[in-house]
């Protein structure tokens, strides 16, 4: 995977924000070298999130994202400002861009007050400074450049990669479960709706982190896995399997040997795979018309046996033995209410960074509406959940609610 292969939800996310005609486009711009945003003297030229991945020295692949002005008004000024608001859910570092003739007002120290709440490294930044006699020095949280002369524009990039939060010491997807020469089997179906001539994200991404680790890998589809079990002269280390033939991939696999999912293996990366496993446990508590969301991080053609639109109600009203009622959203579009909800069924988010998916998790927590993923609810309701996670031990008592 080159460099320019990165998905966008593995890169830093750089969101710029401010009132309209303070020159964040411009900023942005000069940041990224590039006519990225359409600038203009008129107010409220941006009127969506403009999203381009690139590489930013001397950060490395980044997302830049010009929002529109937040104080737009009138009916589109509030589904704009709304945007705005969406786009804080997935930032790493906000750049705030103030006119340093007009200075701040209410409608930056709105926007800082979102920053703290939202947890997110921000910085100040005062353009026009080419119109000002005289330019006050820099500080921690503060910088005066002009975007019209590109002056301090280098200064800017190294102050916005300071704030840039750490990479965490979390766990690997797989490479950690298995030691290196041991050899790990991935099951990968390939059905009317995986990518062609190409596996999905999340088996192409295990495979890499299994290879880095110094594992050996072999790769089969699920009707040749009894078959590929059987020429092994030893036991794999490990199984990782598509969720959807989690079943039969589970009546296949001794038991002694470790199985999971890639789609439980992508939840435990983005650090939420025990709040999944506990929303899992609310299924059972589900009763007739009660509302599901079904959410996807991504978007795609539907097609006849879509998971997340035919399998997925399929499989859970057979479990639970209730009749109930769905919707379903996809891509960035996920609901600001969810008390209507009983349960959301999440996919594993490989699509999006891991600001959004805590943000989404914890809207669904701070709501009380119990929340999991694809890949741990087919575990729980095939019976093989508690097999599944039985690798990670810290979870021991979760699939009943609890740890």
């Amino acid at each position: 995977m080159g460099l320019n292969d990165i998905p966008m939800a593995y890169r830093l996310h750089i969101g710029f924000f401010g009132r309209r005609n303070a020159g964040k486009s411009s900023v942005v711009n000069a940041v990224t070298g590039q006519n990225l945003a359409v600038v203009s003297d008129v107010k409220g030229t941006t009127t969506d999130p403009v999203y381009k991945s690139m590489e930013l020295l001397p950060l490395g692949p980044v997302v830049i994202i010009d929002t529109p002005g937040f104080d737009d008004d009138g009916a589109l000024g509030e589904m704009r400002v709304q945007k705005t608001r969406e786009v804080l859910q997935k930032t790493d570092v906000a750049v705030l861009v103030v006119d340093a003739c007009a200075g701040m007002g209410a409608c930056e120290e709105e926007l800082e007050e979102l920053f703290r709440e939202s947890g997110i490294p921000w910085l100040r930044v005062f353009n026009k400074s080419d119109l000002l006699e005289q330019v006050p020095g820099d500080t921690e949280r503060e910088i005066y450049v002009s975007a019209l002369t590109k002056d301090r524009i280098y200064e800017l990039k190294e102050k916005i990669g300071a704030l840039a939060p750490a990479k965490e010491d979390r766990a690997r997807l797989a490479a950690d479960l298995i030691r290196p020469s041991e050899l790990a089997v991935l099951v990968t179906p390939i059905d009317s709706a995986a990518p062609k001539g190409r596996l999905i994200l999340p088996q192409q991404m295990v495979l890499r982190d299994l290879l880095d680790a110094d594992a050996a890998v072999v790769v089969v589809r699920e009707n040749l896995l009894a078959e590929t079990l059987q020429k092994l002269n030893t036991p794999p280390a490990l199984v990782i399997t598509d969720s959807q033939v989690f079943k039969q991939v589970a009546e296949t696999v001794p038991q002694e040997v470790p199985l999971t999912s890639f789609s439980i293996l992508m939840v435990r990366y983005k650090g939420l795979l025990g709040e999944a496993v506990r929303g899992a446990a609310a299924m059972k508590t589900l009763e007739d018309k009660d509302r599901v969301l079904i959410a996807e991080g991504c978007t795609h053609h539907r097609q006849c046996g879509d998971i997340g639109t035919e399998k997925l109600p399929r499989w859970l009203e057979r479990y639970t033995g209730k009749h109930l009622r769905y919707e379903f959203c996809s891509g960035t579009e996920f609901p600001v209410d969810l008390s209507g909800y009983k349960l959301i069924l999440h996919c594993g988010g490989c699509m999006l960074n891991d600001r959004e998916m805590r943000a989404r998790m914890g809207r669904a927590s701070g709501q009380g509406i119990p929340m999991t993923n694809y890949g741990v609810a087919i575990a729980c309701m095939n019976g093989i959940l508690e097999r599944s996670i039985a690798m990670f031990p810290h979870l021991a008592g979760a699939e009943n609610g609890k740890e």
